[in-house]
């Protein structure tokens, strides 16, 4: 099942907020829940990685200074599980060194103290960003291929093949839109948003890439399509009619 994107969602948009503060957490989970979040709290760095086995939220808010394992490593740790997106807390300024590493693991970060009406704001611009309305679950889109987007891997044919970061950041964008046409600009600027003069090709390198990796036949695909002069699109054996495209356009070269 696809988790929905901000104003049309089938359920709320979870966050799990990690804060060794109790004072500080309590008072954020109460006051995002009150605007109709589904929240879930973490004490630690540790206690954050267990939750995470449990289910996967739409976002996570990571306090930056906290013992045992700080912020920066534990968004790290998740990073490398999930491409999960993250929002972190901290009392460090922009100009700080320390900071320059978020770049890497976070999509924004808030100075404490912060004022709640704009982190929130905040947290609804990344949401709105990503807009992906992205599997909690295994995505089965056929006998033959299972994508957990969440884990950056595939089974194929009952083997698992690892996804890097980017081939990750393109099928949550496809698997977001099943069936439907993705254009190649959109998918230009979920995989490389950071990356200056950006090339479309960067696209197709990637999806060949992919195709060779879940694809049973590479040169013919069946789950990865072309829609040529347009786009991509992802589906399943059973979901080709959602893409409403007309079948003479679409080219899987």
């Amino acid at each position: 099942m696809l988790s929905g994107g901000p104003g049309g969602r089938e359920a709320p948009p979870r966050i799990l907020i990690v804060d060794d503060d109790p004072n500080l957490l309590v008072l954020l989970a109460d006051q995002l829940r009150a605007d109709g979040f589904d929240i879930q709290t973490a004490r630690d760095g540790d206690e954050a990685l267990r939750r995470l086995r449990t289910g996967w939220p739409d976002l996570l808010v990571i306090d930056m200074m906290m013992p045992r394992m700080d912020g920066l490593s534990l968004a790290r740790e998740i990073k490398g599980r999930a491409d999960l997106p993250i929002i972190v807390l901290s009392a460090i300024d922009a100009g700080d060194s320390k900071a320059d590493l978020l770049e890497e693991v976070a999509e924004d970060y808030v100075t404490k103290p912060y004022h709640y009406p704009e982190l929130r704001a905040r947290i609804n611009r990344v949401l709105r960003r990503l807009g992906d309305k992205v599997p909690r679950q295994s995505l089965v889109l056929g006998p033959d291929l299972t994508l957990d987007l969440h884990r950056r891997e595939a089974t194929v044919r009952g083997e698992t093949v690892q996804l890097t970061p980017t081939e990750s950041r393109l099928l949550y964008a496809l698997a977001a839109n099943l069936g439907q046409t993705v254009t190649t600009e959109t998918l230009l600027a979920r995989g490389w948003a950071e990356t200056e003069d950006a090339d479309p090709s960067y696209v197709w390198v990637t999806m060949r890439r992919l195709r060779q990796k879940v694809e049973l036949d590479p040169n013919r695909p069946v789950h990865l399509q072309t829609v040529r002069g347009i786009g991509y699109r992802l589906v399943g054996l059973q979901g080709t009619s959602l893409s409403g495209t007309d079948p003479a356009r679409r080219s899987d070269a």
